[in-house]
C-alpha cells in the first residue's frame, strides 16, 4: 500500500508572500502549504531517491520518477521516466512529454501538487527577499562544442497505436537510459524535447581532440543498442528507432544556474544546425549526419572515407546548401572498431576484414 509521510522539496513559506513571477510547484500537506520555485535552471529530477532536485517521499513514487523541463518560450515540459504508478496532468496519464499550464494539478504517485505561473494578468508585486530566492549567476562564454541530437524516428505514429500505459513506460525508460549513457560518455543531456535529447560536448579553446569525437561516436552506438534492446522488451507495431547528429563549431555557452545546481546551455548557429542536421538523415537514408567541420576533426583516421558519405542538403533556415557526411550505425559501428584496434595501421585487407565495401 502507498504511502506518503514526508514530502521535502522546499522550506515552508506562506504562499501569501510567494513571488508570483516566478514558476513554481504547489502542494498541500498536514503541515501546510509547501511549495518548490522552478528559478535558476533549464531542468527539475522528481522521485523519491535523495539525489533528485525535487524529492517526494512517497513509497508510491519512483526513485527516479519525472523531469520538468523548461525551454527558452519559457513554456515548461513534464516527462515521466517509466515510473511504475505513472504521472498525471489533471488525471490524465502522461505517456509521451506533455506541455504543462497555470494551475494544472499534477500527481505523482499518491502526491497532488500544483504548478503554478505568471501570466500578465496574476502577475503581484510581492516581496523578493526569500531564502530561496537567490541570485542567478550569469556567466556566457564563446566555447569550442560539439553538439549531439538523437531523436525518435515515427514517434507520432507510435502514439496513435500504443497503449498510454506502455507508452509511458517505454519513452520514460528509453529518457532515463539515454540519460545514463550521455552522462558515461562526458556529458549531460541539456535537453529533453518531446522525442529528442540534446548534449553537448566542450573541447579545448582551439582545436578538438579527434578521440573527443569518437567518443560521442561511441555514445551514439550505445544509444542505438540501448533503442533496440528496449524494443524488443515492448509489444511495438514496429521497431523503434532513432537518427543523430553531430555538429562542431562555436557556441556562446551560458551558466544560469545558481546555489549548487550551475545550469550550462548552449546557443547559436551550431546548435540550430544539429538539429537540422538530425532532420536531415531522412532525407539521405542515413542514420548519422555530422557537419562539415567535426568530419574535418576527424581527417585521417582509417577508413573515415569508406563509413562517412558526403551530402549536399537544403537545411530549413539556411540559403546556401550544406554539405553534411551520413553513415549507418553499421558503418559507424564497424569504423569505431577500425580506430580501436592496435592493428588499425600497416595492416593491408583491414578495411574488408572490418566490413566496409560489403
Amino acid at each position: 500500500m502507498c504511502s506518503c509521510d514526508c514530502l521535502s522539496i522546499a522550506a515552508h513559506v506562506p504562499v501569501d508572500i510567494l513571488p508570483r513571477e516566478n514558476p513554481y510547484l504547489l502542494l498541500h500537506t498536514d503541515k501546510g502549504q509547501r511549495f518548490f520555485p522552478l528559478v535558476g535552471r533549464s531542468y527539475w529530477t522528481i522521485g523519491r531517491g535523495k539525489d533528485n532536485d525535487i524529492v517526494i517521499k512517497d513509497h508510491c513514487i519512483s526513485r527516479n520518477h519525472a523531469i520538468l523541463q523548461s525551454t527558452e518560450t519559457g513554456d515548461f515540459y513534464l516527462i515521466d521516466l517509466g515510473s511504475l504508478n505513472g504521472t498525471f496532468v489533471n488525471g490524465r496519464r502522461v505517456a509521451i512529454p506533455v506541455t504543462i499550464h497555470n494551475t494544472d494539478q499534477i500527481t505523482f504517485g499518491k502526491t497532488e501538487v500544483q504548478f503554478y505561473r505568471a501570466t500578465p494578468t496574476n502577475v503581484g508585486k510581492q516581496p523578493r527577499n526569500l531564502e530561496w530566492d537567490t541570485p542567478t549567476s550569469s556567466v556566457h562564454e564563446r566555447r569550442l562544442t560539439s553538439v549531439m541530437v538523437v531523436d525518435m524516428r515515427n514517434f507520432t505514429a507510435l502514439t496513435r497505436q500504443l497503449d498510454e500505459k506502455v507508452l509511458s513506460s517505454l519513452i520514460g525508460s528509453w529518457f532515463r537510459h539515454a540519460g545514463g549513457i550521455v552522462r558515461s560518455s562526458g556529458s549531460w543531456v541539456d535537453k529533453y524535447i518531446g522525442d529528442a535529447i540534446m548534449a553537448i560536448w566542450f573541447h579545448g579553446q582551439q582545436e578538438v581532440n579527434q578521440d573527443d569525437i569518437l567518443q560521442i561516436f561511441q555514445a551514439i552506438i550505445q544509444l542505438h543498442n540501448m533503442t533496440r534492446a528496449l524494443s524488443a522488451q515492448y509489444p511495438l507495431p514496429f521497431k523503434l528507432r532513432i537518427g543523430a547528429a553531430v555538429n562542431t563549431g562555436y557556441a556562446m555557452v551560458g551558466n544560469t544556474g545558481s546555489g549548487e545546481h550551475p545550469d550550462y546551455t548552449a546557443i547559436g548557429d551550431t546548435v540550430n544546425a544539429a538539429f537540422r542536421l538530425e532532420s536531415a538523415t531522412k532525407e539521405i537514408g542515413r542514420d548519422l549526419a555530422i557537419g562539415a567541420t567535426t568530419y574535418s576533426h576527424l581527417i585521417g583516421l582509417p577508413y573515415l572515407h569508406q563509413a562517412f558519405e558526403p551530402h549536399t542538403v537544403s537545411l530549413k533556415g539556411y540559403d546556401a546548401k550544406t554539405i553534411t557526411y551520413g553513415t549507418t550505425f553499421d558503418h559507424l559501428d564497424r569504423f569505431l572498431d577500425a580506430n580501436s584496434s592496435e592493428e588499425m595501421t600497416g595492416i593491408t585487407g583491414f578495411a574488408s576484414r572490418a566490413g566496409f565495401g560489403e
